[in-house]
């Protein structure tokens, strides 16, 4: 498919457009598509630059979020109307920042897990279920470039093209399976969910840490990270494009004395100005004056049961409890053609391995597995096969 029904529409960049365009959705009907681009690997942060829309009756639209940044007068007009999104979980932060919040989704990745499609992209899944090829070439673009160059737009148009045909004949797919009830309620987790908490430590996410053992080493590492991303939130770029990871990782190892030292590393090399060499070093060295009380720990404390690994040692009926279910839940994803992490999150599968309820008998169980956000759905299939791994005994 080469091109949208109707052609590339205008964007939207100022009031007056997106007013009209919300008077045509607000009159619309059936489901509407919903999709966002972001210029991840470009600009700091996750924002939305591109949103675009299709439903019924209103056509598609593309919106400027920069030039028009609240777009709550849109989400409002779309309250109680179904979105279709493809990995819903992706673009709603973006999404909630300019005001747009579904309270109904239909998530066509996720549908495509529960029916047992082997490949759920976007383009496989149009490929694979309505038999249309979408040309998928500008999907890492930077989408903060201004003007958007029409061949991006051709492509963000045909993003939500065949959306909503791809919803209706996956729900006709999962209603054939039995799935449909389990998909619903999939979908209505989603759009409950609340906004996640920040995430705490995030210099800990720094690719390349598993090398770095010592205290004082973890503390450069958190000095460069925090200074790269004030850096790159006042520049508006991604960190990576201000200093790399693994440059990060190998200044910690190597924990340089002076800039010379510091120019000699993998990543501050000849191109790096003075001035540039020397606010690293400034991190560095604010690291290595850090007293011992001051710096972080080895690891993230660990809420839950430590990692699988370990439990032989630890407790090694716990590890045969989780040997037995792990091989259960394997075998009931497998008969259902669905991923296991689909059917049951793995956490929850530990949680209940190394701390089983008592009695493990099925009310415990399915208590168990409520309390830690399993489905209705989840529970009545899981539960069986818990309930027979945590009899499971140690060899």
């Amino acid at each position: 498919m080469l091109e949208p029904r109707e052609g590339i529409p205008p964007v939207i960049a100022d009031e007056a457009g997106l007013a009209e365009v919300i008077a045509a959705f607000a009159a619309g009907s059936g489901p509407v598509a919903v999709d966002a681009e972001r210029a991840s690997g470009y600009r700091y942060g996750q924002r939305a630059y591109l949103v675009q829309l299709r439903r019924a009756g209103a056509g598609t639209a593309l919106i400027d979020p920069v030039s028009c940044p609240d777009l709550s007068g849109l989400g409002e007009a779309l309250s109680g109307v179904e979105w279709v999104l493809h990995a819903a979980t992706q673009d709603l932060p973006c999404l909630r920042e300019i005001g747009m919040v579904p309270t109904r989704l239909f998530d066509t990745e996720l549908a495509g897990r529960l029916a047992g499609f082997p490949r759920v992209g976007l383009g496989a899944m149009v490929e694979n279920v309505l038999g249309f090829v979408l040309e998928k070439g500008h999907s890492a673009v930077d989408w903060s470039t201004r003007p958007l160059p029409e061949p991006w737009l051709r492509y963000a148009a045909l993003d939500v093209e065949l959306l909503v045909d791809l919803r209706d004949a996956l729900e006709k797919e999962l209603d054939r399976q039995g799935k449909l009830e389990w998909a619903r309620q999939e979908f209505d987790a989603i759009a409950s969910a609340p906004p996640p908490e920040p995430r705490k430590d995030p210099w800990r996410r720094t690719s390349g840490m598993h090398k770095v053992r010592r205290r004082r080493q973890l503390a450069v590492v958190r000095e460069l990270w925090q200074a790269r991303d004030r850096i790159a939130q006042r520049r508006d770029v991604s960190p990576g494009k201000v200093l790399s990871d693994a440059a990060i990782v190998e200044a910690a190892l190597a924990l340089p004395g002076n800039t010379h030292a510091l120019s000699a590393l993998n990543g501050f090399g000849h191109r790096m100005g003075r001035r540039q060499l020397e606010q690293w070093q400034a991190a560095v060295d604010r690291a290595k004056a850090l007293s011992e009380s001051q710096l972080p720990q080895p690891g993230q404390p660990v809420a839950g049961p430590p990692p699988p690994r370990a439990w032989a040692d630890k407790d090694p009926a716990a590890a045969a409890r989780l040997s037995a279910a792990r091989a259960k839940v394997t075998a009931l994803a497998e008969e259902l053609n669905l991923p296991q992490e689909n059917l049951i999150a793995p956490d929850t599968v530990r949680r209940v391995c190394w701390e089983p309820p008592k009695g493990a008998d099925a009310e415990g169980v399915s208590r168990a597995l409520v309390g830690y956000g399993a489905r209705p759905w989840q529970v009545e299939l899981v539960t069986p096969v818990l309930v027979e791994a945590l009899s499971a005994k140690a060899p």
